[in-house]
């Protein structure tokens, strides 16, 4: 099993004003120490508006300067909002074939659609459109990614000309999709588009067991590729905080652990925001005695605990969990720690099973993927004759102008020298 690590850039209140620029920082060095000890996926969050649980509004600006920080670590997108009212399509291919190209082909691309009121008003995307925003979204980025030119597309959600996006991804076809989900059913439904379930929700090994086999099931008899290549693949979240005295572990993570969930439960479920006004840590602070508590069970615990805790998950047949580890005021020196030890005395064990288990993985998995890049329609290029041409603004202006005999001879003499043909026969 793989492990990584998963930021929403969380700022209680109060803040100063150095706070933002704080936990960026730390950021930065928590995910360069992550790779230097051997992490394998550092994951970053897309959202807007979401004061408190998450200050992660440009996630690729943050995963461009870990590329230039770190040297294995694959940096994921957990995720990017695809509807076109957040992200234009090609905007998004854009910056993700640039983030592959200054990361030598590090990119995790996970998608998905969002579900706070905040977001979804604030950018006017229909909460009753979404899902299927998303779904027509992707696809068509992952086509502009490969493709060349991309034919162009008249979509209920999204639409452009032909046009060939530059630059193209350095891995090929295109980087490893993931989708967020929440749920059991949008597992089933990674599984049919033959992409990664990136699974935010909290689950216990024995739930997580069965939503391994349902995904793996489908991939194996249902999958129709939504993308160019099948990315096979459950990640699971779990809290963390490590050290050798449980009772100091608790100390260190579980209140952060607690507020990430209350946070997200605020402008996700029952709470009512005022932006720039609720105070969602003193809300906190107020039901905290009523909250669970998050141990062992969570990734909070000794290392022997932990250890015991994702070995139930690798049982399950999970590839990947990613701890949450800043949440809520959780110190920067304690997650360090915690990444230290982790990484002496825990990680060890689960690398020496991870080469063969991939493996076999691989081996098992490799005709039912050939059967369902088998059934995927593509999207068809266009023929070389079809392919249209573009008159430059200024040619069109020229053209338009009433020029005198004289000017038109030299223009006319510029575009022979250039092999540019004198007029366009598609008028475009």
């Amino acid at each position: 099993m793989k492990f990584g690590i998963f930021y929403e850039h969380q700022i209680p209140r109060p803040w100063d004003n150095d706070a933002e620029h704080r936990i960026y920082k730390e950021a930065l060095d928590q995910v360069e120490l992550a790779d230097r000890v051997g992490i394998d996926y550092a994951w970053e969050v897309e959202h807007h508006f979401l004061e408190e649980y998450s200050h992660s509004s440009a996630p690729e600006v943050f995963l461009a300067a870990c590329s230039q920080r770190t040297k294995h670590i694959r940096l994921g997108h957990g995720i990017v909002l695809m509807p076109p009212g957040y992200n234009h399509p090609a905007r998004v291919a854009e910056r993700i074939a640039a983030l592959d190209l200054v990361s030598d082909g590090r990119v995790e691309f996970g998608t998905g659609e969002s579900a706070s009121i905040l977001e979804l008003g604030g950018y006017g995307v229909g909460v009753g459109d979404k899902r299927a925003a998303w779904q027509e979204a992707l696809e068509q980025c992952l086509n502009i990614m490969v493709m060349a030119p991309y034919p162009g597309f008249e979509g209920k959600y999204f639409s452009m000309p032909c046009r060939n996006v530059v630059p193209k991804p350095l891995q090929k076809p295109h980087p490893p999709v993931w989708v967020a989900c929440s749920n059991r059913e949008t597992i089933k439904l990674a599984a049919r588009l033959g992409i990664g379930a990136l699974t935010f929700a909290f689950v216990d090994p024995a739930e997580a067991k069965q939503w391994v086999e349902d995904y793996y099931r489908i991939i194996k008899t249902e999958c129709v590729p939504i993308g160019h290549a099948v990315n096979a693949s459950i990640a699971m979240v779990t809290g963390f905080s490590v050290h050798p005295d449980e009772a100091e572990a608790r100390r260190r993570g579980e209140d952060g652990f607690k507020f990430f969930g209350y946070a997200l439960a605020h402008h996700y479920i029952f709470g009512e925001h005022k932006p720039a006004r609720t105070d969602i840590w003193a809300n906190y602070e107020k039901a905290r005695a009523a909250l669970p508590s998050a141990g062992a069970g969570r990734g909070i615990g000794t290392p022997r605990q932990l250890r015991d805790h994702l070995k139930s998950f690798e049982d399950s047949g999970v590839d990947q969990v990613a701890f949450i580890q800043q949440g809520g005021k959780n110190r920067h020196d304690h997650i360090c720690q915690s990444l230290e030890l982790f990484a002496r005395d825990v990680l060890p064990e689960f690398d020496d099973r991870e080469e063969a288990r991939a493996k076999r993985k691989q081996e098992e998995l490799a005709p039912f993927i050939e059967a369902a890049m088998a059934r995927k329609t593509r999207m068809t290029p266009l023929a070389e004759a079809d392919i249209p041409s573009f008159v430059a603004l200024g040619r069109q202006v020229a053209a338009a102008a009433q020029l005198t005999p004289e000017q038109d001879a030299a223009r006319r003499r510029v575009l022979e020298a250039s092999q540019v043909p004198l007029e366009n026969p598609k008028g475009t």
